[in-house]
């Protein structure tokens, strides 16, 4: 059962000294747990209240009386330093699991992450690293203390019958503790196929969640609080049938095994009466067997959040098993800056299986090209500028940066090469001078300035109480969407790359920030490699090649002129949309 952890035991290596000095506690309270009370029965009772009784002394009295307070005090410093140490471990172990787990996600491919849901990648970030938390730590902690406290308690039994005259058969009253392995086996194949369905579900209200609050413009504008109430109704319904259904299984199974103890000591009794045991033995005898069936009902319990793990380990597995096809090679190429050649040979890529979204597309855009890319929605285009930086590799043929294949380069060196200014720029929740710092994690605050006064940022950022400071929200809420695009033209002029990829900057502006940005764009672009993906024909005319796109193909390239004049969809796309200006 636990072999299904092997991989990730590891994780505990950092805090093994820790685990240590807990297994060394748990054994501690096992023995005092498992032998002290049973054994007190025995040797301590009887020399208070039995023959001996007339010849205690007061302080013989209170020195016996001493042993109960003594084994108490023993089993609950051990128990809560087992406890505490185990909690301390555990939570250095969550921390790594949920560092190598973000850490995956910032390498995997994009085409990955857009499969999946972002409240789902969420929540097995947070709930199910907690649960494997729970459930490393758990067994950990009773995984050693209850097998000790059991074998202490067995130890018991089979040393007090053994002095007892007929009293050592009683020994055979333990086979009734294998029987309880059978609801244990039960339980657990039903609790490991609820619990999986428990925690895609938390995914999925996560997942809701998520959604709701990055769309509260939309639910509001569109008076949709009841619908995407009943929606999360719906969510949190089916999430509590299968929380219900996890624990009316979990919960079922110290019960069912209290019952098989109950009718163990019954036995156990009928057999005492029978072959005349004295009622001291007797007494220590349930009162171990007692002890043991507890440590096998806690065995259970770690049973159950075993499967529990399993099923959180199934769906973290979904993202640590995914393989990265984005690496760098066993042997770099050495590159410094680059000049801004772009080839594409033959390139051909699909997002699925026999639905290609480019076809062996060939190209050549020499250094300090300002490239436009037009055509239909879905015809490729965003897809090829995407192949430049490697967010995606090519299915077959390649792309190359100065006869380099980018494959070949080491991937920071490739986008340190590159700035990106995108449609919807992101922006995180940090100050402005933050914000701007992410297009050089080196440059000076002077730096930062100059580039916010080129993209026309720096007069809006100053008139800000708290200026370079400020604090710009998530995603940017605190700004308008003008405001966010210079910032992210600010970005790409700190950068100052050689090659720059424009991902429409100016659609759904005002006239004024479109006519700043336009302004800001005509400087940003001197002497760079620029592929502007073009949805708004306004932005191209800075263009010195424009390549149309249709079904995944160039159907067409050349300037402006030559391009209204020879090709009908270049034409019809370029009039559509005057015409709807108008």
């Amino acid at each position: 059962m636990l072999r299904r952890f092997k991989p990730y035991l590891p994780y505990l290596k950092p805090v093994r000294g820790t685990l240590i000095w807990a297994i060394l506690a748990g054994i501690v309270y096992g023995a005092s747990n498992g032998a002290g009370f049973p054994l007190m029965i025995n040797y301590v009772f009887p020399r208070v209240f039995g023959e001996g009784q007339a010849q205690m002394t007061a302080w013989r009295i209170i020195a016996v009386a001493m042993w109960l307070p003594l084994v108490f005090t023993v089993r609950g410093l051990a128990g809560y330093m087992n406890s505490y140490l185990i909690q301390s471990a555990g939570v250095r172990i969550l921390e790594a699991i949920r560092l190598d787990y973000f850490r995956k996600l910032q390498v995997l491919p994009l085409s990955f992450l857009q499969r999946q849901t972002t409240g789902d990648l969420i929540s097995r970030g947070l709930a199910d690293t907690n649960q494997m938390q729970s459930t490393l730590t758990t067994v950990a902690n009773d995984g050693m203390k209850q097998p000790a406290t059991l074998l202490f308690a067995l130890g018991s039994v089979v040393y007090v019958t053994s002095r007892e005259r007929g009293s050592a058969l009683m020994v055979a009253c333990l086979a009734i503790i294998p029987l309880c392995v059978f609801p244990i086996r039960y339980v657990g194949k039903k609790l490991v196929k609820r619990a999986f369905q428990m925690q895609t579900q938390m995914g999925s209200v996560t997942n809701s969640l998520t959604e709701n609050l990055g769309a509260a413009k939309e639910v509001r504008a569109f008076g949709l609080e009841e619908r995407q109430a009943r929606a999360f109704a719906a969510e949190t319904s089916a999430l509590i049938k299968v929380q219900l259904k996890v624990a009316k299984y979990a919960q079922a199974l110290a019960p069912a095994i209290e019952i098989i103890s109950a009718f163990g000591i019954a036995v156990v009794f009928i057999y005492a009466y029978y072959a005349g045991v004295q009622l001291k033995s007797f007494l220590t005898i349930v009162a171990a067997l007692y002890m043991s069936y507890d440590p096998v009902k806690r065995l259970g319990a770690i049973n159950n959040e075993v499967k529990r793990g399993e099923a959180a380990l199934d769906r973290l597995e979904v993202v640590f098993k995914e393989p990265v096809t984005q690496m760098d090679p066993p042997h770099p190429a050495s590159v410094g800056r680059v000049r801004g050649n772009l080839a594409f040979g033959a390139v051909t890529f699909a997002y699925k299986a026999d639905e290609p979204v480019l076809r062996d597309v060939s190209v050549d855009i020499p250094a300090g090209t300002v490239c436009a890319l037009v055509g239909p929605s879905g015809a490729g285009k965003t897809t090829f500028a995407n192949l430049v930086p490697r967010f995606f590799d090519a299915d077959s043929g390649g792309v190359s940066i100065d006869g380099i294949d980018v494959r070949q380069m080491r991937l920071s060196d490739l986008r340190r090469n590159i700035a990106l200014v995108s449609q919807d720029p992101m922006l995180f929740n940090d100050t402005v001078h933050n914000n701007l710092l992410l297009g050089r994690l080196d440059a000076t605050p002077a730096e930062v300035r100059d580039a916010a006064v080129q993209a026309h940022a720096d007069e809006f950022i100053r008139s800000f109480p708290d200026g370079y400071d400020t604090i710009v929200g998530e995603r940017g809420a605190r700004l308008s969407g003008g405001q966010k695009q210079r910032l992210a033209l600010a970005r790409a002029f700190l950068r100052n790359a050689p090659v720059l990829i424009l991902d429409e900057a100016t659609s759904a502006l005002d006239s004024q920030s479109e006519q700043m940005i336009q302004d800001a764009l005509r400087k940003l672009v001197v002497g760079k490699t620029v592929l502007i993906i073009a949805h708004r024909f306004s932005t191209i005319r800075d263009a010195s090649l424009i390549l149309v796109f249709d079904r995944g193909s160039i159907v067409a390239r050349g300037n402006h002129s030559e391009l209204y004049a020879g090709n009908e969809l270049y034409r019809t796309l370029y009039d559509r949309q005057r015409t709807e200006a108008s």
